[in-house]
């Protein structure tokens, strides 16, 4: 009996799609991997720091 392979949805455009064999996982394309890339680089998305980062003010 052949095991039914994993559905997964694009995160991009929502539409489902096989997980084995996909080379661009989680998206479903490349058109929807470039548009999730293209987002971060226009930073469109960003990750919201909840605690500014330490710095080394220390000049020993």
């Amino acid at each position: 009996m052949k095991e039914k392979s994993k559905k997964i949805k694009c995160p991009t455009c929502g539409k489902e799609t096989e997980w084995e064999n996909n080379p661009f996982r989680p998206f479903c394309s490349e058109k929807c991997k470039l548009a999730d890339l293209h987002k971060w680089l226009t930073e469109e998305y960003t990750v919201i720091e909840k605690q500014p980062l330490a710095t080394n003010d220390n000049k020993n």
